[in-house]
C-alpha cells in the first residue's frame, strides 16, 4: 500500500487500513479510502453501519480485536476520547503494538498526549488528528486536517492522509493538531454566538433572522480582513501603534444596555466588555482594542 512503511507492512494483512467507527465521519473517511484504491476493513460499534461500505468492497470485521488484526494502520473515529480508551483497551491494546495508530477522534490536547503516552508504551506508533472539515468535504482538497505526534507516521502515510484533505502537521508533540483545532473552532463558535446575540436583539422589532443574517453575514466577512492587523499589533507587543481603535472608543456598555432593554440576555457581548473594562481599570485605555489578548492569555 503506497503510505505505509516498511515497518508496518506485512504481508498477513487482510487489508491496508482500518476505520473504527461508522458515524458520518468514519464513514466518510473510509468511503474516500475506497475511492482511492486502498482496501478497508470497518467496525462499528452498532451493527448494521457498515452494509453500504461494504457494497462497495469494505471487510467488516466483527469484533474491534478482529479490526485491529486485519491492517497495519488503525483509524479511530469515535464519539470522544473515552470511547478510544474504552475500545482500545484490554486485550485489543496488545494486537496494536507494532501498528501505527491515527486518532482522528476529537480530543483535548492533554487526551491526545495522554494516549501518545498510551500508545509508545505498547510499540504502537501514534499520529493525533484534527478535521477541519464536515463529511461531505471528505476526499477533497477543501477540507483541512491537523497532525502532530509520530513525524515518521505522517511522512509514511501522508499520500494516504491526503486521499481525505488538505494536510498538516504541527510537530510531535501530540497534543498541538487538537489544540490548533479548538482554537479554531472556539473563534466560529463565538462567531455564531454573537450572531445569535445579534438576532435575538432585533427580533423585538420583529426583524427575522434570516433578514438579519443577510445584513450580517456581508458585514463580518468585511471585518476578518481585519484579523491580519490585529495579529500584527499582537505579535509585534506594542498596543500604543498608531492606526488601532482604542478600549476607551471599544466601550461596548451602549451594547449591553441596547441588549437589556430588549429583554436579551447580555452576556455574551458582556464579556466582551468585562476584556476592555478589565485593561482600561489597568490603565491601557488609550492603547489597542487588540490589547485584550493579553486579558485572555495570561487567563486573568
Amino acid at each position: 500500500m503506497e503510505g505505509v512503511s516498511e515497518t508496518t507492512r506485512n504481508s498477513t494483512h487482510a487489508t491496508d487500513v482500518t476505520v473504527l467507527g461508522l458515524g458520518a465521519m468514519g464513514s466518510a473517511l473510509a468511503s474516500a479510502l475506497l475511492d482511492s484504491g486502498r482496501s478497508v476493513t470497518v467496525w462499528n460499534r452498532t451493527p448494521g453501519r457498515a452494509a453500504d461500505l461494504v457494497d462497495r468492497g469494505a471487510s467488516a470485521a466483527g469484533s474491534v480485536r478482529e479490526a485491529v488484526q486485519a491492517s497495519p494502520v488503525v483509524i479511530a473515529c469515535l464519539l470522544k476520547h473515552a470511547s478510544v480508551e474504552e475500545t482500545l483497551s484490554g486485550p485489543v491494546a496488545d494486537e496494536l503494538r507494532g501498528r501505527t495508530l491515527v486518532n482522528v477522534t476529537t480530543t483535548s490536547p492533554n487526551e491526545a498526549r495522554a494516549l501518545a503516552a498510551w500508545a509508545a508504551e505498547r510499540g504502537v506508533d501514534y499520529l493525533d488528528g484534527a478535521i477541519m472539515a464536515v463529511p461531505a468535504m471528505i476526499g477533497s482538497r477543501a477540507g483541512q486536517i491537523f497532525y502532530s505526534g509520530s513525524r515518521a507516521a505522517y511522512d509514511a502515510l501522508l499520500p494516504t492522509l491526503d486521499v481525505w484533505a488538505t494536510s498538516e502537521f504541527h510537530g510531535e508533540d501530540a497534543g498541538r493538531a487538537s489544540l490548533v483545532d479548538l482554537a479554531m473552532l472556539s473563534g466560529m463558535y463565538q462567531m455564531f454566538t454573537g450572531f445569535f446575540h445579534g438576532a435575538a436583539m432585533v427580533s423585538s422589532m420583529g426583524m427575522s433572522a434570516a433578514d438579519f443574517a443577510a445584513r450580517q453575514a456581508p458585514f463580518l466577512a468585511a471585518m476578518t480582513e481585519g484579523l491580519d492587523g490585529y495579529a500584527k499589533v499582537i505579535d509585534g507587543g506594542d498596543y500604543t501603534v498608531a492606526g488601532q481603535q482604542s478600549l476607551e472608543f471599544s466601550d461596548l456598555s451602549h451594547i449591553v444596555r441596547a441588549s437589556e432593554e430588549e429583554g436579551v440576555d447580555p452576556s455574551p457581548i458582556a464579556a466582551v466588555q468585562a476584556l476592555i473594562s478589565g485593561q482600561i481599570a489597568a490603565g491601557h485605555g488609550s492603547e489597542a482594542l487588540a490589547r485584550v489578548y493579553e486579558s485572555l492569555r495570561s487567563g486573568s
